[in-house]
Parts: C-alpha cells; structure tokens; sequence
C-alpha cells in the first residue's frame, strides 16, 4: 500500500504538473489553432442546376402554397433568377419556414437539386425572406432574381416611337401618342401577364411590338386598316396597366380582379378620343371593337366576337404570339432528360425540344 501524501506535496506535486505542461499561463494568440472557416457553395443560376447542385442561393419567390401530402403539410415553392424558374419543395420544418418568407418576396434558400419524376427541382433545406442591407455583403441582387426581356427597352421604346410616328390616320396617331406619354414609366417595365406569357419585365412592350409587325404584313397581304391594327396591336392590352400590380412579382389588383383589362382598356382608350378634338365617333367604335373583342370569343373572357376584318387580324395574332412565347418558355424552363418537355396544361400537350 503506497503511503498518503501530506496535503502539503499534494499542492507542491500539482504546481509541479502545471509547470511542466504550461498550464495556467497566458496562451500565445500566435500558436493558437485556427479552425478553417468554410466556405459558402453558391447554387448556380436555375438554368445550370442539376441533380448533384446543392448550396446557397437568392431568388424571387414568385408562388407559395402550403399543401397537405402523405407525411404532413409541406410547402410548394417556385423560385425565379434572371435564367428562369424552378419548382421547389419544403418538406422538413414546415412550421418553421411557413411565416418565413411570402410570394413576391426575395428569399435567401439553402437547397439541394433532386429528380423526381424525371424532373429537376430544389428540396429547400432553409429558406427566409432577404435581408438587403446583410445580404448584399454576400452578393444579392435583385436584377439577378428577375425575368426581363431579352431585348433592350431603349431599343424597343425607339422602335414604338417610330411605328407611331408611321400611322398615316393623325387623330389615330394624337391618340397613341397621348395613351403612350402618359403611361411610359409602366409601359418600359411591365409584364404581358402573371403567369401564362410575356410575364416578366418589359414582356407588355415585347409582345405588343410583336403583334404590330405581324398585323402589319397581314394588313397588306389583306387589305386590312393598317394604321387601325398598329392601334389594336399597341392598344388592345392597355388595360393590364390597372389589372395587374407589379413590383419585383406580378399579382392582380381589385380593378383587375372585378372589372378586367378589357373593359378597363376600352374605357381607357374613350378617355384618351375625348381628349383629341374632333375625334370621329365611327373611328373609336371600331377601335373600341379591337380591345373588346381581342380574346377571339365570349368563352375566353371577350364581351363581343370579333366583326370586322380588322378584328380577325388582331385577335389571331394576339392569340399567336402568346402561344409562340409560351412553347418557347415551356422549352427553355423544361429541366427533364428527355427530348420532350412536361404536359403543358394550356396548351394541353407536351413539345419537342429540338435536337
């Protein structure tokens, strides 16, 4: 049995440890151990993710629906960069992440790529709404999280210019010139539509000039009111300046939602006659037929059919470029394998991507 020490070489033992492994003395900032920060993994932009992306990215939130499923509620998300969207999905802390963050939102999203049903989407791992003062130290923009179009808006405002200054008809022209002047601030930014084409920046201009160059060769191949298309092209939707509200996201307004952009274009369109003097009343029921009947029938939401050649014209080739823009968007947001894109429920069919 080893014999007890006295409390004395106890102490006098313990300050010897201490001694001969430095403990208790002040450490050296120099030889401390550093523990690596790790860096933070950007998510590339929509159009380059895949399966194996993973990390953190900014986008707008454009929808957000809490859902029920098997396992419990989760949240279904679509997020929108300035390449595209993308469906999302928020399994895990839903009860969490619900207050976190609405649509129309920038949102802040830690996520990873997954495949179902062949089709790329984000399993949102966290997900809050943007901080922009905190955020932009770690590279947040908004222009990178919205959709613009692809051409310049200088180059489209000359192209409009120019196409009005071309109306052969003055009070037709004083009328564009008017409605146009008026309404240039929305009119370089705003959307054709929430959701189904032209819907992002500057899609309103986009389509509007489209249709003004299509209905200007139809009008010469059949002797069609030139300078009454070109006002129908440019006019005809006029009234998703009071539909629609648009900030970074698109939403509808109460006029938008009770009343419509029909009527509200075809009122706009008599207030802007009223202020040109002498305009001739016949002149404005035909170019009042134009917005009212453009939607082609009753069943799509136009109060009258189109009744004059000029209706025709207009109304086919609204219905042709949206649907042109839309396969178009189908094909580039479509992240599947396969040589053919998802069902597309408007256009009730799936579309070849190309070779």
């Amino acid at each position: 049995m080893r014999p007890l020490l006295s409390p004395r070489a106890v102490v006098e033992r313990w300050r010897s440890g201490r001694a001969a492994t430095g403990a208790g003395r002040p450490r050296d900032k120099a030889r401390r151990c550093k523990v690596p920060r790790m860096s933070v993994i950007t998510l590339p932009p929509i159009r380059q993710l895949d399966a194996e992306s993973t990390g953190v990215g900014f986008f707008l939130c454009t929808q957000k629906d809490v859902r029920p499923g098997r396992n419990g509620e989760f949240i279904a998300v679509t997020l929108q960069d300035a390449s595209g969207r993308i469906a999302a999905k928020v399994f895990d802390g839903v009860d969490r992440m619900r207050g976190e963050f609405e649509a129309g939102e920038f949102v802040k999203v830690r996520a990873r790529g997954n495949l179902y049903n062949d089709r790329l989407q984000l399993i949102i791992e966290n997900i809050r709404r943007v901080h922009p003062e905190q955020d932009r130290k770690e590279g947040f923009r908004e222009e990178d999280c919205v959709l613009s179009s692809a051409r310049p808006v200088d180059e489209m405002w000359q192209e409009l210019s120019e196409l009005i200054a071309s109306v052969g008809d003055g009070y037709i022209r004083q009328l564009l010139e008017r409605v146009i002047c008026a309404n240039e601030k929305q009119l370089r930014v705003w959307p054709a539509a929430q959701t189904l084409h032209h819907a992002y920046r500057a899609g309103f201009l986009e389509h509007v000039l489209q249709i003004a160059r299509v209905v200007s060769w139809l009008a010469e191949g059949y002797g069609a009111n030139r300078d009454l298309l070109v006002a129908g092209a440019l006019l005809h939707d006029i009234g998703k300046l009071q539909e629609l509200d648009y900030g970074v996201a698109t939403s509808y307004s109460r006029e938008g939602r009770l009343i419509g952009h029909i009527t509200l274009g075809a009122q706009l369109v008599r207030e802007a006659a009223s202020a040109v003097d002498g305009f001739p009343p016949p002149l404005l029921t035909e170019l009042e037929h134009l917005v009212l009947s453009h939607h082609g029938c009753l069943e799509f939401g136009s109060p009258v059919a189109p009744m004059t050649v000029e209706a025709f014209v207009l109304s086919f080739a609204d219905d042709l470029d949206a649907k042109i823009n839309m396969v178009r968007q189908a094909i580039r947001d479509d992240n599947g394998d396969g040589e053919f894109t998802a069902y597309h429920n408007r256009l009730e069919r799936v579309l070849w991507k190309g070779r």
